[in-house]
């Protein structure tokens, strides 16, 4: 279980990057969960202390205890990092 890739969606409802975000990921047959910031200022405050941003989406993608965030738009950042980190899993 330790080898898999964890995949964390920050998103919100109404959001069409967000639902580009999923999208893809399913897709790429990608498991991943969501924390849904529609109405929780507080989860936008943990953004903002991770990360200095409030905006969505945030995705988490992590192995172990390395991770990284993809904070950019731009479906090009997600799948960069996720390219970094399946070779990682490959080769590592």
């Amino acid at each position: 279980m330790g080898n898999e890739l964890s995949v964390v969606v920050w998103a919100k409802e109404g959001c069409h990057y967000c639902g580009e975000v999923k999208q893809y990921l399913q897709e790429k047959e990608v498991n991943y969960k969501i924390v849904d910031v529609t109405n929780h200022d507080e989860f936008r405050e943990i953004l903002n202390t991770k990360y200095g941003i409030r905006h969505v989406p945030v995705v988490e993608i992590g192995h172990g205890e390395v991770y990284e965030a993809v904070t950019q738009v731009g479906l090009k950042h997600l799948e960069k990092v996720l390219d970094k980190f399946n070779k990682h899993k490959i080769f590592g």
